[in-house]
């Protein structure tokens, strides 16, 4: 099962705006018709319940959406560029690999988000038409896309969780209460990656997963580690099991409790149901006295059930009670998120962009309008009157006036994006 992976996307880059103007028979003065340039394509993680694994992802890690079309005359728009949705499990987690930040945790079916915004088509020469300037020289570039390191976590969605040393039985209580199939062998480890299994029990029906076991040093990433530790986090309730064969099943269930305290104090929290497992062995069977009064004594209120795995003994008793205590918790996890009826609906500006700006460095001034520096990348500086335009468009903006604020004089060199020119 592969649960994280490290992927690359890019978004496709806006199509340019054109300078055209209409050359038709008979139709004096045309005018400009420039088009504008199409959009980029955006990158999209949608989740779907259909996939449950990340395996998609494990040897194609670069993904690109589709650039938009440049535009063309008689005020032909650039085609947009093709969206690109990658399909996720539900429960993955996605974050910026590069600034450690999250970025979303899509944990419902057909949830989406975009991780990579298309840039914009540039504007064609058409849309800078004025009553004193009815033929414009300028246009736009498209604006470029973006590029984005995601790191993709799954951690599944599931109601129970199974827990517990290797071995202790957790494989054979999924096999006996569920229609999954997860490999069972006499070794430790014979579980490498979760199994999810959907329960039946009163009409009723929930999601159980099963946690491959766990080792001191677990939150260390010792033995299966905190590859699998996540897992627990996306869990209502767990089934602690322990195996009843061995020499101190009490030491066994702190050691795993310990474990899930030092990778993340919140699990603690989670309703925790004990099972002691193997009562059909008759060495088992003679200790399960003293057995329940050592978890007895531990003074915890956390309920101990009995059962044969394999053999299939005390499994209804334990399914009941795990769906009592998940209605318990589901319950209380309604009560927590239940809105106010006075409720006061926020809203957040959305940022603002940035304002341009101007500096110096050295001998150069460079000027920091995106807008600016797009269409000086298609301006034609060999056309006095396409530049004569532009200048009235940088004063219009008040770059002309923040560069005689800077101190700028003719001679000069000035730089627009990746465009410089010499200062007249």
């Amino acid at each position: 099962m592969i649960d994280q992976v490290d992927i690359h996307v890019a978004s496709g880059k806006g199509g340019n705006g054109i300078v055209s103007g209409r050359r038709e028979k008979f139709v004096p003065r045309g005018g400009p018709d420039g088009g504008d340039g199409g959009d980029g394509g955006s990158l999209r993680i949608t989740c779907d319940p259909n996939v449950n694994t990340l395996l998609a992802y494990r040897y194609k890690r670069h993904f690109s959406a589709g650039n938009g079309g440049n535009g063309a005359g008689a005020l032909k728009h650039g085609k947009n560029g093709e969206d690109v949705d990658l399909i996720v499990p539900i429960g993955t987690q996605v974050w910026d690999s590069v600034e450690s930040t999250h970025i979303a945790d899509l944990a419902t079916s057909g949830q989406s988000v975009v991780v990579a915004q298309g840039g914009k088509g540039g504007k064609g020469n058409a849309r800078f038409a004025t009553s004193t300037n009815q033929y414009p020289l300028l246009a736009e570039e498209g604006e470029p896309g973006e590029e984005v390191s995601l790191r993709l976590e799954l951690k599944l969605l599931a109601d129970v969780g199974i827990i517990g040393l290797p071995n202790a039985g957790k494989s054979s209580l999924l096999a006996a209460v569920s229609a999954a199939r997860p490999k069972i062998a006499a070794y430790p480890f014979t579980t490498l990656e979760p199994v999810l299994g959907v329960v039946g029990q009163q009409d009723e029906s929930f999601v159980m997963v099963d946690i491959p076991g766990l080792i001191e040093g677990a939150h260390e990433g010792i033995g299966l580690g905190h590859d699998f530790l996540r897992h627990v986090e996306r869990t209502r309730v767990l089934i602690h099991m322990v195996d009843g064969s061995t020499d101190s099943p009490v030491e066994d269930y702190e050691q795993i409790n310990e474990e899930l305290r030092l990778y993340n104090e919140d699990l603690m929290s989670k309703p925790q149901i004990i099972v002691i497992n193997k009562i059909d062995i008759p060495e088992v069977q003679e200790a399960l006295s003293d057995l329940k009064s050592l978890f007895a004594g531990m003074g915890t209120d956390v309920p101990v059930y009995c059962v044969s795995a394999v053999g299939r003994l005390g499994l209804d008793a334990l399914l009941n009670k795990v769906l009592e205590v998940l209605d318990e918790t589901k319950a209380q996890q309604q009560a927590v998120f239940v809105a106010p009826e006075d409720a006061v609906t926020v809203i957040r500006p959305r940022p603002r962009k940035e304002r341009m700006k101007v500096h110096r460095e050295d001998d150069t001034y460079i000027v920091t309008a995106p807008r600016a520096a797009r269409i000086a990348a298609l301006l034609d500086d060999s056309d006095w009157n396409a530049r004569i335009q532009f200048h009235g468009y940088l004063q219009r903006a008040g770059i002309v006036r923040a560069l005689e604020e800077a101190g700028i004089g003719p001679g000069d060199t000035v730089r627009f994006g990746d465009t410089e020119w010499e200062w007249e």
